[in-house]
């Protein structure tokens, strides 16, 4: 195929709409010799080596890609594309406006829009349901606890656990900010951290919740060997984390007229689930990341949904020797 007919389908995906990747080469895999054995999406397609052109007078077979570039399968408005251009899969660099359900133009029925004032009545609503509001989320994970105990009001803070917590108390005092309120897992080790987190911050109101009690959110990948919980932990611990996601990682609502400040005091695999999801990272890389006792992670949220990581694992305020990961 010609370099001008390869340009040519490209401009046609342009001007259908679709957004194209630059090719994206992927290494021979051994034993393969030349042809390279790839996935997109859940098909699977074999790119095989280049041939000679046919002759001009033959009608032109499909498109093959050199080896090692992906293949583009063909859309309904666009010839087969040449294998150099590559659809994205979902969520693979492209950040979703409307994550939380909350974008304003997904909240309006466009059919019922007005014909007679058009954009200004279109705009007049948008204007409705816009959020105001920043929403600043801190996730504390739970003080250093007794491993030792069997059942969770057994596994309550160590000494150094609540050395710990009262570290973590004075830091987050010490940001001069009024929080608004402060939601923790009702599991033991994290109600005690939160009740010497609350000494430092006075009168801001306590809800205790299980959608943040520990568990297994998805299976992690790439695996690890010594944590595999059965296939129904996840089944089940994951639609309760995600929940919690849902239920409280979000932009501010419409109604919400100043800027607020929420701690959440839970535990690392449901924090370190709910940064890969605000931040439409792949979910099941949240084993990637480590989170020490009593640590502290900053997540911003903007009016139009944006979201913004401001701290990870923060434990900078604690001396060294005070500072683990249990």
């Amino acid at each position: 195929m010609s370099f001008r007919r390869a340009l040519a389908l490209a401009a046609c995906g342009l001007a259908g709409g679709s957004v194209l990747f630059s090719a994206v080469v992927v290494g021979k895999q051994p034993g393969r010799g030349s042809d390279t054995d790839t996935r997109l999406g859940s098909s699977s397609a074999t790119v095989p080596p280049a041939t000679a052109a046919p002759p001009a007078t033959a009608a032109p077979p499909a498109a093959a890609a050199p080896p090692g570039l992906l293949l583009l399968p063909p859309s309904a408005s666009c010839p087969p594309a040449p294998g150099w251009i590559e659809r994205p899969a979902a969520n693979s660099g492209y950040w979703d406006s409307n994550w939380d359900r909350r974008e304003p133009l997904a909240l309006i029925n466009l059919k019922k829009k007005n014909e007679e004032t058009g954009e200004e009545e279109l705009s007049s609503r948008l204007n409705h349901f816009k959020a105001k509001a920043t929403r600043h989320i801190f996730l504390i994970r739970h003080s250093q606890y007794n491993l030792d105990g069997r059942a969770d009001k057994d596994r309550t803070l160590t000494p150094l656990g609540r050395e710990q917590a009262e570290l973590t108390g004075k830091r987050l005092a010490s940001l001069g900010i009024k929080f608004d309120q402060i939601i923790h897992s009702s599991m033991t080790r994290a109600t005690e951290t939160t009740e010497i987190i609350s000494k430092h911050l006075p009168g801001v109101k306590k809800v205790s919740t299980d959608l943040l009690r520990e568990g297994a959110p998805i299976e992690p990948d790439p695996p690890v060997s010594h944590w595999k919980p059965e296939a129904v932990q996840y089944y089940e611990d994951g639609a309760r984390i995600e929940a919690a996601f849902r239920n409280f990682i979000h932009r501010a609502d419409v109604k919400q007229e100043e800027d607020s400040y929420e701690i959440f005091v839970c535990h690392a695999n449901v924090i370190r689930y709910i940064v890969c999801r605000a931040l439409q990272f792949p979910p099941e890389g949240w084993l990637r990341m480590s989170l020490n006792n009593g640590s502290i992670t900053h997540l911003v949220i903007r009016p139009n949904g944006r979201v913004a990581l401001r701290t990870l694992g923060d434990t900078g305020f604690m001396p060294p020797d005070k500072i683990t990961r249990t």
